[in-house]
């Protein structure tokens, strides 16, 4: 599988452990940065993530932060990524199986690392239910219309 990751500064030693690890599964890695502890912005790492998931450079990503949420919500700004942030691996696979999320992020001051590469391999091994989900997960992607 393709898989591109980014972090800030704050996460960026759990990325590279995700790396190295992704690789030595077989994976085909894309690290997007950062790669050290000099303060950068995570909004500028989440929205080169969402982009390479977007333009399909990536079928996955997984994005980090201090704690998942910032990174998060860059991601989410691009319309064509869904990023569920998680901290245990069912919510990883329901973010796939419900939600067909396509980008996993994680908390790097939050989560240890057995428990991120638990999350990632629920997130990569979870294909999506479709069915009754499909028409919620087409609504994320356009303006919701009122009923009135």
């Amino acid at each position: 599988m393709r898989i591109a990751l980014a972090a800030d500064h704050a996460g960026y030693l759990l990325k590279d452990v995700l790396v190295r690890w992704l690789r030595e599964l077989g994976h085909e890695v894309t690290d997007l940065g950062t790669n050290g502890p000099e303060s950068v912005d995570y909004p500028i790492f989440g929205r080169t993530l969402a982009d390479a998931v977007a333009s399909d450079e990536a079928e996955r990503g997984i994005a980090v932060c201090g704690s998942g949420i910032g990174i998060a919500i860059a991601v989410n700004r691009n319309p064509r990524c869904r990023c569920a942030r998680v901290d245990d691996p069912l919510s990883a696979q329901l973010s796939r199986e419900h939600n067909d999320a396509n980008v996993l992020a994680l908390g790097a001051r939050l989560i240890g690392t057995d428990m991120a590469k638990a999350c990632v391999t629920a997130f990569l091994d979870t294909s999506f239910a479709g069915g009754r989900h499909q028409r919620r997960v087409d609504q994320l992607s356009h303006e919701l219309q009122d009923s009135d």
